[in-house]
């Protein structure tokens, strides 16, 4: 299908991020699945689009915008790394300023983890997984679908920020506030919370390199 099944793997991916978390929808989804099936049954939906959309953009003819060299490879092997380490240590624990967080109500602004470093962690993950592979790949499709993520992920920060604010009211500036009295925390504090959270963001980039010649038909480290 080419550039068609492209374009629409695209529109699908932003309007599957766009329209599950709007209201009416996202209460009446929670309702009829809690919270944890909405989170659940969100993050499938959103990684079979993005597996789609990756497989399609493959498919898409191929235009060169630049030439490929090694040293591409070893930016994004290196930028992959945090990438795995912030998903490690931000999945499933508590996030009341973004989107992703479980048992908010549980969040110790005291002990904020990674919130303390990024309010929106998955969204620094995916612009830096996006950045690192538009430098990788340079064809047009390519270039579109990771260009799109990273300005996805820039912007969507701010919007969430608004969300937020809006729907928390003084709460989120009081907890904003609260956070660590004003001081970030240090690399031994948030680590220190966690280190199987750590072996697991390894264990995740080791398993990505294993696995994307399989998933993706390109070897990162060749």
């Amino acid at each position: 299908m080419g550039w068609g099944e492209f374009a629409l793997a695209l529109w699908i991916f932003f309007l599957s991020h766009a329209v599950p978390v709007r209201p009416p929808v996202r209460p009446w989804a929670v309702a009829r699945l809690g919270e944890r099936g909405f989170t659940f049954a969100y993050s499938v939906l959103s990684l079979a689009v993005l597996a789609w959309l990756i497989l399609a953009a493959g498919r898409a003819p191929f235009v060169p915008l630049w030439m490929w060299a090694p040293w591409q490879n070893h930016v994004a092997l290196a930028v992959m790394l945090p990438v795995c380490l912030i998903l490690a240590l931000a999945i499933g624990r508590p996030n009341p300023f973004s989107f992703g967080g479980m048992r908010n109500d549980r969040f110790d602004p005291a002990r904020p983890g990674i919130v303390g470093w990024m309010r929106h962690p998955f969204l620094v993950a995916l612009a830096l997984w996006a950045g690192a592979h538009t430098l990788a790949n340079g064809d047009l499709a390519h270039v579109i679908l990771f260009g799109s993520f990273a300005v996805f992920a820039l912007l969507g920060g701010q919007l969430i920020d608004r969300r937020k604010r809006r729907h928390m009211g003084a709460e989120w500036d009081r907890l904003q506030a609260a956070m660590t009295d004003g001081r970030q925390p240090s690399l031994p504090e948030v680590v220190g919370e966690a280190p199987s959270r750590i072996a697991a963001g390894l264990a995740l980039y080791a398993a990505l390199l294993v696995l994307h010649p399989l998933l993706f038909g390109v070897s990162p480290v060749a």
